[in-house]
């Protein structure tokens, strides 16, 4: 399938563009220690480093430039196109929280990887898609990913992203560096008019792309499920079920982890499947339990929530189907985001029976 990214829009360009100041971008840094380096060009670098910084085991995206021969060039002489780079943005992420391979998940299903031309909105070469790979293992990856993708026949039109060796990152003015959170107003006004996330829900509502699980050989059938209507009624109380299965919400400051400052995870109480953890976890004040990122993304969905007259962003359990709570964008750093979750759909597991209880996995987090 071949979506047409919307026209041009002069008057929208004048706005979102116009610099609130300028800085001479900067060489690449290399990752801290226990840490390393991703770098995509998705188009906006805006919108691939709000995608990214989502992503639990992502400590830092910045927005930057590579592919060209300039050193340090600026964003009006890589706008122009005449540079060669593409807006692109470097991930520095924890490898034992999220994997190469998972990181390559999320770029491919945000963007248009048919595109040659720019992404949505954003025309010309600088805005096209590509992988820069950091050594060899990168390489392999995101070449086994894109041959994937194609064989997946998700989209009609082949591939064009490219995958290239990174030769060097220049980081992008300081205006540029988490625009989606400093000017959050324009940029909502520049992503819905931009296409890109009607793009997104048209290929990936009804689909799914699994590289990382087929390619490390992890088992793809789920360990957890969503009993039948008949036992939830009996195992849940009245308040879980109202919540997890009707879209309820209990009241605030009168429920179970509201407070709860104990170290440990938070499974969702149909299913099991790991969700949150105490680690990610903050006083938000609202009488709710608040975390700024899950633990593990693939199993929170994202929903359009239009009741109550307003348009919300409800999460929802991926396997257990439970409505867990909303999804709000005045969070602390570094996501910037505030999951405002029930604890009637959660169930706690403290740090000395994660191993018991089989999420041995996540023991290494509080050690």
């Amino acid at each position: 399938m071949k979506y047409m990214a919307l026209p041009l829009m002069p008057l929208l360009l004048v706005f979102l563009f116009a610099p609130l100041g300028s800085t001479s971008a900067q060489s690449e840094e290399p990752a801290s220690a226990g840490q390393a380096a991703a770098t995509f060009a998705g188009g906006c670098f805006w919108c691939v480093e709000a995608d990214f910084e989502k992503v639990a085991g992502v400590s830092e995206v910045i927005s930057g430039y590579a592919g060209g021969e300039r050193a340090n060039p600026s964003y009006e002489a890589v706008s122009s196109g005449r540079t060669r780079h593409l807006e692109a943005a470097q991930v520095i992420f924890d490898p034992a929280q999220v994997s190469y391979a998972q990181l390559l998940e999320v770029f491919w299903t945000h963007v248009d990887p048919t595109d040659s031309g720019g992404q949505f909105v954003d025309r010309g070469p600088q805005y096209r898609t590509a992988i820069f790979y950091h050594n060899e293992e990168q390489k392999e990856l995101a070449e086994k990913s894109r041959e994937a993708l194609t064989d997946s026949g998700i989209f009609d039109q082949p591939i064009v992203t490219e995958i290239s060796q990174l030769n060097a990152f220049y980081k992008g003015e300081d205006y540029h560096q988490d625009y989606y959170k400093e000017h959050s107003i324009r940029y909502r006004f520049y992503r819905y008019n931009s296409g890109r996330d009607q793009f997104l829900k048209g290929v990936w509502e009804n689909n799914e792309f699994k590289f990382s699980k087929a390619d490390s050989g992890e088992e793809t059938a789920s360990t957890y499920s969503r009993p039948d209507d008949r036992t939830l009624r009996s195992t849940l109380s009245s308040m879980q079920y109202r919540v997890t299965q009707q879209e309820g919400t209990e009241p605030a400051f009168r429920n179970e982890y509201w407070d709860n400052k104990a170290e440990g995870i938070y499974v969702d109480v149909v299913s099991g499947e790991p969700l949150f953890s105490s680690a990610d976890k903050f006083k938000s004040g609202t009488g709710w339990p608040s975390f700024t990122r899950p633990l593990e993304p693939d199993n929170v969905v994202e929903k359009a929530d239009r009741s109550l007259f307003m348009v919300r962003t409800e999460v929802r359990s991926t396997h257990g189907d439970s409505h867990l709570g909303h999804l709000f964008d005045d969070g602390p750093r570094p996501t910037g985001l505030r999951y405002c979750i029930n604890s009637a759909a959660l169930r706690f597991v403290p740090k000395e029976r994660l191993a018991v209880e089989g999420y041995d996995k996540f023991v290494d987090l509080f050690e």
